[in-house]
């Protein structure tokens, strides 16, 4: 192992997150001090793709970096993978998907964190029957539609801007034979 734990302690905790604070051995050989932030839950990340090739974003206004246009994502809360995405997908944009399909994990901000993400595609997309409201209190706002060719650009030009958004498109167009 690179980085022998000698000692831990859990400095901090809510229900969505522990931060816990290693004494390590370094891999040079030195002691160190190294702090790590644990998603008490995986997290879900779902990219909706419309039958018109679009990708469906939610707006987020972010309490650590603003707004956001990001897919709609959040904890697995104890569920199912695929139950989470259904859940997430109609909390956050109002939807429901025939198809749900994972296609892959990834962790987050692995030099800090212990977050795992699953990524889901959601197909055959209609109206949720009864829309939650409950997500304001989170921030999320607007429900946008980008056509799949204009996401790389979106990217680059920094108007999405959220690595794991970006991390789970990725995911998504390598699924669907889309980089090569």
């Amino acid at each position: 192992m690179a980085w022998p734990v000698t000692s831990t302690r859990i400095v901090y905790e809510n229900p969505w997150i522990r931060v816990r604070e290693d004494e390590v051995i370094r891999p040079d050989g030195a002691p160190g001090v190294f702090g790590v932030v644990e998603l008490r839950r995986p997290a879900v990340f779902v990219v909706p793709l419309t039958a018109d090739d679009e990708v469906v974003l939610v707006e987020v206004d972010r309490h650590t970096t603003g707004r956001s246009l990001e897919v709609p994502a959040g904890g697995t809360d104890g569920q199912d993978v695929l139950a989470a995405a259904a859940r997430e997908l109609a909390e956050e944009a109002g939807l429901v998907a025939d198809e749900l399909e994972g296609v892959g994990s990834t962790f987050a901000l692995n030099g800090v964190c212990v977050a795992p993400e699953h990524v889901v595609l959601a197909r055959g997309l209609h109206p949720a029957p009864s829309p939650d409201a409950s997500q304001r209190e989170e921030g999320i706002g607007a429900v946008h539609t980008v056509a799949w060719r204009d996401l790389l650009a979106l990217v680059h030009t920094g108007a999405i801007s959220d690595g794991e958004t970006v991390a789970a498109l990725m995911l998504v167009a390598l699924h669907l034979g889309r980089v090569g």
